[in-house]
């Protein structure tokens, strides 16, 4: 009777001590609580505050429509840059405020992190006890239990005992088996918020990049033109001139230039096998640049162009429209008195095509570089020859385009060394042929 009984005790302590860190164990420690939510309501406030940068950013880019659309003189070329200077701080802003944000959040998640492998140590550490207990101390058979008891319900109750060890160790296997899976998937959350983390960083960099650009251009538009209109419309006019110029000596290196096009090398017309480069779409130019084109040059004299124009705030942000590998980067701009593309970058994608990406302000990929659909390329500009920001962005024949400098084609050239994608007429192909519906 006194062995049946001390049994009973025996099982009542398994019992309790299953439960018990169910109960204990899997709670946060006071401390650890109170600062995650301390955490959650500083990322609620912060939000809150990224709401009112988007509404400011928003505002800026509705002025700079406007700035855009008036006569170019001088003072609006000025308006603009210092409206540009404004969004772009507050893009920077807004960044800055997705860093902190996303600090606390990896904060907030390591501190869960955590408590959860504390959780599963104590609670695996209280299984583990009990399965040493239970080992040690269930030797018996049942018939042997049967025998040393002296009546038939105390066998009952003491095997009814027994199934409810049972049952609450499997609830506490299964406890641990969900601590475990959510350990993992925080452990996860917390890798993918500091990549995101790394991403911002480098998108803060950027920005802080065509922030310092801007500055530069304030500062050369005004030393140029004395602040004089005259000055101003006298500078645009010449570089009007030089542009044309150029525009016929591209056009004149093309056409002696041979590809033969294999259709099925690249994808069918209207697969939308691109995203759209830009988060919002308005275009300003179209695609012109063919042969029957150029040989009619006096129907197509405004539409002679080698790719798609979109118009966009400088500072915006230009994404990989598809995975693939940076051929070259490029700034036409270092050499003085090439009015061409500014800041470039070309990608090979693996489907056979080439995309460029032109007068951007800053470049934030290299040669060489792997890219993922939606990547970061760079930052909507006005480098190069562009009558205001935007983005040109042509669709190549992956095989047709080489990259040289202008002086490897021509010994007297206003370009030079500068480096530019070069492509025979053929291989130059529409891009709306290719991108989803706008």
């Amino acid at each position: 009777m006194i062995v049946a009984k001390s049994y009973k005790y025996l099982i009542a302590f398994i019992i309790g001590a299953l439960i018990l860190p169910g109960v204990f164990f899997m709670m946060p420690t006071v401390n650890a609580q109170t600062e995650t939510e301390r955490l959650q309501a500083e990322i609620k406030e912060r939000n809150a505050r990224l709401s009112e940068i988007e509404k400011e950013i928003a505002g800026y880019e509705a002025e700079l429509k406007k700035v855009g659309a008036e006569k170019s003189t001088l003072q609006s070329a000025i308006n603009q840059l210092e409206l540009e200077r404004k969004k772009i701080q507050a893009d920077i802003t807004y960044t800055q405020n997705k860093i902190d944000n996303t600090d606390l959040e990896i904060n907030k998640l390591s501190l869960e992190i955590d408590d959860t492998s504390e959780s599963i140590s104590k609670s695996a550490a209280a299984v583990g006890e009990i399965l040493r207990v239970v080992d040690q101390n269930d030797q018996e058979s049942l018939i042997e239990l049967f025998l040393r008891h002296e009546n038939l319900s105390e066998f009952w109750n003491e095997v009814a005992g027994l199934e409810s060890v049972r049952t609450v160790m499997n609830d506490r296997v299964y406890e641990l088996t969900v601590l475990k899976s959510s350990l993992e998937g925080k452990v996860g959350e917390e890798t993918m918020k500091r990549g995101e983390l790394m991403s911002l960083k480098n998108q803060y960099s950027g920005q802080q990049a065509v922030l310092d650009n801007n500055r530069k251009q304030k500062s050369e538009l005004l030393t140029a033109t004395k602040n004089e209109e005259a000055e101003y419309q006298k500078l645009l006019n010449d570089k009007k001139a030089a542009r044309e110029k150029l525009v016929k000596e591209v056009q004149a290196i093309e056409s002696e230039l041979q590809f033969m096009l294999d259709p099925n090398s690249i994808p069918v017309k209207g697969s939308s096998v691109f995203q759209w480069p830009l988060e919002k779409v308005v275009l300003t130019q179209y695609f012109g640049y063919t042969k029957f084109a150029l040989q009619n040059q006096g129907v197509y004299k405004n539409n002679m162009h080698n790719g798609i124009d979109l118009g966009a705030p400088t500072g915006t942000k230009i994404f990989a429209p598809l995975g693939g590998t940076v051929r070259a980067t490029a700034n036409t701009d270092l050499v003085p008195g090439c009015y061409s593309w500014g800041q470039w970058a070309l990608v090979d994608h693996p489907n056979g095509l080439s995309t460029l990406y032109a007068h951007m302000s800053n470049t934030s990929v290299s040669a060489g570089q792997k890219l993922n659909t939606g990547d970061l390329i760079g930052f909507v500009g006005a480098t190069g020859y562009a009558t205001g920001p935007h983005l040109h962005f042509t669709v190549y024949v992956s095989a047709a385009v080489s990259v040289k400098s202008f002086n490897q084609f021509k010994a007297v050239t206003g370009c030079g060394a500068a480096l530019s994608p070069f492509s025979a007429v053929e291989g130059y192909l529409n891009p709306m042929d290719y991108l989803p519906a706008s």
